[in-house]
């Protein structure tokens, strides 16, 4: 299941647009906060989905009925790009467990790359909704990888994925590995280059929003 987000018009298609543009980028402060933002609109459309209890709650005149989650989330993101986006569901979700995963591109000489994880802190998951939020899903391999290093710790009992910006090449490739996985994007770009860069996308996320790093 694939949510687009900004099939409905929304202020999240201005924070999308600023993301993009490569003026606005220039800010890393506000390149970030658009991050954020997109990671909260989000949060709080998934959790029209979560299971909820009723509970009493007192106020200073009476008691009164109120829905809570019956659970909270585990929010698990994919360092370091996903740091921001992952902020914008911890300022929602803000009881939830936490779980870090590094996943980065390992290029070869001839330009060809792979997925390397070599890093998890992770809560238990067993039975529990997970979130992941990777800004990019371009071609889904470093997702689904992900995905799988967290069904070592557990099976979830939901998994959703928030990108801010994903390829249709990456979101049928999670499709046909994680089916029962939901996609929350912002937005939807058809092309993928040779290279494994959106296109028109946004750039490197992760250079943006923390500096331009050296290739390993």
């Amino acid at each position: 299941m694939v949510i687009n987000l900004s099939e409905t018009n929304s202020l999240l298609g201005i924070w999308i647009s600023e993301i993009r543009d490569v003026q606005v980028q220039t800010d890393r402060l506000r390149f970030r906060r658009n991050l954020e933002r997109i990671g909260e609109v989000a949060a709080y459309e998934i959790s029209k989905q979560l299971e909820y209890e009723e509970k009493e709650i007192q106020t200073p005149l009476g008691i009164s009925v109120c829905p809570v989650l019956k659970e909270q989330p585990v929010l698990a993101t994919i360092l370091r790009a996903g740091l921001p986006l992952h902020q914008g569901l911890l300022n929602f979700f803000d009881r939830a467990d936490n779980a870090f995963i590094s996943a980065f591109r390992k290029h070869n000489r001839d330009g060809s790359f792979e997925i390397s994880l070599d890093y998890i802190s992770s809560p238990e998951i067993e039975g529990r909704v997970v979130i992941i939020s990777d800004p990019m899903l371009a071609t889904g391999s470093s997702l689904v990888k992900t995905i799988q290093y967290l069904r070592d710790e557990g099976r979830p009992s939901q998994i959703h994925v928030v990108a801010a910006i994903a390829c249709t090449v990456g979101i049928e490739y999670v499709q046909r590995s994680e089916p029962q996985v939901k996609i929350w994007c912002g937005a939807i770009d058809e092309e993928l280059t040779a290279k494994g860069f959106i296109v028109p996308g946004l750039g490197d996320a992760g250079d943006l929003a923390y500096g331009y790093k050296v290739q390993m």
